[in-house]
């Protein structure tokens, strides 16, 4: 968000609140609806401050109008949702999440004890990758080990294949799958 777009944001909020705390004064009867006619009379009858609040109304509507039909998300950030771009002297290439996600599920379907996995991948401003695994693992598993062994290899295989550091790998195993018994 601009400085701009925060600021304005602050002054709307707390006039905001002051009319609900006002209004909420007149509902009770704690606050005299007379005093408030005067008051509000004078601000909008009076000539320097009919004109500052004439100039906050129309900075206002604007303001309004502007967030009611036009997104405050950039190109760049919808981008940077979507994936990595990274650029060299030839060109740009843009690696999507779910390239890596793919890449990811690839590497832990390789460990014998992974029955099933899903994967999700979270990118911040600077590139940095986190990756979130859930397992369901066989029941001959030894848990710690695979998930050491899942961290590192994707962490390589990721490096390897798109040159991005990735600084977190979170596994999650969601269940161990019983071992099936083949019929006979």
């Amino acid at each position: 968000m601009k400085i701009l777009e925060k600021i304005t944001l602050i002054i709307y909020s707390n006039i905001m609140l002051i009319l609900s705390i006002v209004l909420c004064l007149l509902v009770f009867g704690w606050l005299d609806i007379g005093l408030v006619g005067d008051i509000v009379t004078k601000v909008i009858t009076g000539e320097t401050s009919s004109t500052i609040l004439l100039g906050v109304s129309v900075v206002f509507i604007l303001l309004s109008i502007k967030c009611i039909f036009f997104d405050a998300t950039s190109k760049q950030q919808i981008k940077e949702r979507q994936g990595v771009l990274l650029e060299n002297e030839s060109g740009k290439l843009m690696i999507s999440k779910e390239t890596i996600e793919n890449l990811v599920n690839s590497v832990a379907l390789n460990f014998q004890s992974a029955e099933d996995v899903t994967t999700r991948v979270e990118l911040d401003k600077e590139n940095n990758v986190k990756v979130f695994v859930n397992l369901i693992v066989n029941e001959e598993a030894i848990i710690k080990d695979l998930s050491a062994n899942l961290q590192a290899r994707i962490k390589e295989k990721v490096k390897t294949a798109t040159d991005l550091e990735v600084k977190e790998v979170n596994i999650t195993v969601k269940k161990v799958a019983p071992k099936q018994q083949n019929a006979e």
